[in-house]
């Protein structure tokens, strides 16, 4: 808390912003008086999965021109330790498919929030999507070129 102000803090990669997310950011926003979002850098995301398809400084960017946060950070590490003390945020918001890896934060007085994203929308399913369409866009591409183009000609 700084003065009598509820700090919220959540992070995340935010990569392709979808709907989802902007779900998540409205959520914490409404649950306090002051909404710091992290955004994970490309190296932390490389830590833990594959490389983010949309580079840090872009995605830091569309965060900050969203409405919702009155702050928008870079984010190093997953260990929230060090920011509860740092930034003084009483509750800490994520994606329910972090259930329990940040109860931790509760032994230091910061209430955790698991955002229900329930099914749709994910970063991961927004790139299988293009993927499987690109791939079939290629397949009808192929399938209009003869399979040896050059005996075509003859």
């Amino acid at each position: 808390m700084i003065g009598n102000k509820t700090v919220v803090y959540t992070s995340g990669t935010f990569d392709m912003l979808h709907y989802n997310h902007l779900r998540m950011i409205e959520y914490a926003r409404a649950l306090g008086d002051i909404l710091i979002v992290g955004v994970n850098t490309d190296e932390l995301v490389l830590s833990y999965k594959s490389e983010p398809i949309i580079p840090f400084e872009e995605r830091i960017g569309l965060l900050k021109a969203l409405k919702y946060p009155d702050i928008v950070i870079p984010q190093h590490s997953l260990n929230h330790t060090d920011k509860v003390d740092k930034l003084n945020f009483d509750i800490f918001v994520v994606g329910d498919d972090w259930t329990g890896k940040y109860d931790y934060l509760k032994n230091q007085g910061v209430s955790v929030m698991y955002f229900p994203y329930g099914k749709g929308v994910s970063s991961t399913s927004l790139k299988e999507k293009i993927y499987k369409r690109y791939q079939e866009m290629q397949n009808t591409a192929d399938s209009h070129f003869p399979l040896d183009a050059d005996t075509a000609s003859d």
